[in-house]
């Protein structure tokens, strides 16, 4: 009776450091992922490139992302988390130190990318992992929690740089990367011990793999289809509003230091959302959750074309909540549909992530399109509120084929 008590404990203990470890390992992503922005000025001056070629070397990863997410969650599935997830941050700290040995454009732009080899097996890995190891309403709570660990990374990315790292290394931005490198370094070491306790090393949760992991037979289920249809929908807002919103507020009439903090408010918000809402979306409510966040969606498409005040607040704080979430719940949907499981839970996330960045990518370029023949943003919102309305229609059939209450 002593013995199966203390393999329970054994086993919750066990299950709260994985997810602290998959925490750190998305911190890292997020961290270097936001790594470049501030220091856009200091790069370009630095290796003499423009705009446009630095406009390349912040997208580059996406388009290599894309490539790379179906034959990573394939790898996942074939291989397990354990080692996967090792590679991966090895790869995102071997972009992070490269990054600050370019020498040229051509250099940075092969190390940028080398982010997006890193970046998908980590995403594609976390739902299998926290699949293996929560069930229910905590398998929500738990997705929620290590989706935090983006944007605390993000955030502290964006903030730390310029005001303390950059004075700290004697404005050498090659060191500020350096410096993100070894803490994504050191996050991947702290997995792989944590993957080497025995509890880990000897579970079936970690260990969970499949033979001739194939993403046809995932492509012929009518849910997964349309899951991966709104997950570019998904994409096309969260990355779209999120990569203009400083420049969507100051083109309302704030100063350029008034539209970065206002610009935090849904990053602030969306942390706090997804220790919530994903919680709350167990079969018996997810349709209900989703159906609220893609509202929240289309409320705040509407109020962020408002001037400083109540309403532009409350759409910035309606943005947070549906970026908070949209992603996590889509996928515990894909996770547990039925023909996928655990097992298959790597290649479905792979599958989903390299779908859904074709929409990561076509919004920022759509917004600023439509700025550059419009004058402004209302083009871009107006087009936002229609995705997130196609998002609802399509929900209606997504109940129909998954199930969802």
């Amino acid at each position: 009776m002593k013995s199966a008590t203390a393999d329970v404990e054994t086993n919750n203990l066990t299950r709260w450091l994985v997810l602290a470890g998959v925490w750190l390992l998305y911190f890292s992503f997020g961290l270097n992922l936001a790594s470049l922005a501030p220091l856009v000025t200091f790069i370009e001056a630095d290796l003499q490139i423009s705009h446009s070629a630095m406009g390349a070397v912040l997208g580059v990863w996406q388009f290599v992302y894309i490539v790379a997410s179906v034959p990573c969650g394939i790898l996942i599935d074939r291989v397990g988390s354990r080692y996967a997830f090792t590679a991966g941050a090895l790869l995102i700290a071997v972009s992070a130190i490269g990054r600050s040995l370019a020498g040229d454009y051509v250099q940075l732009l092969l190390a940028v990318g080398a982010f997006g080899l890193g970046g998908p097996i980590i995403s594609a890995g976390a739902p299998k992992m926290i699949a293996g190891w929560f069930q229910g309403r905590e398998r929500g709570l738990a997705m929620g929690i290590y989706i935090t660990g983006f944007g605390v990374g993000s955030i502290l990315s964006l903030t730390l740089t310029n005001s303390i790292l950059m004075p700290w290394f004697n404005e050498d931005w090659r060191l500020v990367l350096r410096f993100w490198g070894l803490l994504t370094l050191l996050a991947g070491a702290v997995w792989f011990v944590i993957s080497w306790l025995p509890a880990v090393r000897d579970g079936k949760h970690t260990s969970v793999r499949i033979k001739g992991a194939l993403v046809m037979p995932l492509l012929r289920l009518r849910s997964v289809q349309l899951v991966l249809l709104m997950s570019i929908g998904v994409l096309f807002f969260t990355h779209g509003l999120s990569n203009w919103m400083p420049e969507l507020l100051r083109s309302g009439g704030m100063s350029v230091d008034q539209a970065s903090l206002w610009a935090a408010v849904p990053v602030v918000v969306a942390i706090a959302g997804a220790l919530v809402i994903p919680r709350l979306a167990s079969g018996e409510y997810r349709y209900r959750v989703l159906l609220l966040l893609f509202l929240c969606a289309i409320g705040a498409s509407v109020l962020l074309r408002a001037a400083l005040g109540p309403v532009l607040v409350s759409g910035l704080i309606l943005d947070g909540i549906a970026r908070s979430s949209m992603t996590t719940v889509l996928i515990l949907t894909l996770v547990e549909t039925r023909g996928i499981g655990e097992e298959r839970a790597g290649s479905a996330a792979g599958l989903y992530f390299s779908v859904a960045e074709i929409g990561g990518v076509a919004g920022p370029v759509m917004l600023g399109v439509l700025y550059d023949a419009t004058g402004d943003f209302s083009g871009g919102l107006g087009l936002l509120t229609a995705i997130s309305l196609l998002l609802v229609l399509a929900l209606g059939r997504l109940k129909k084929h998954a199930g969802l209450s």
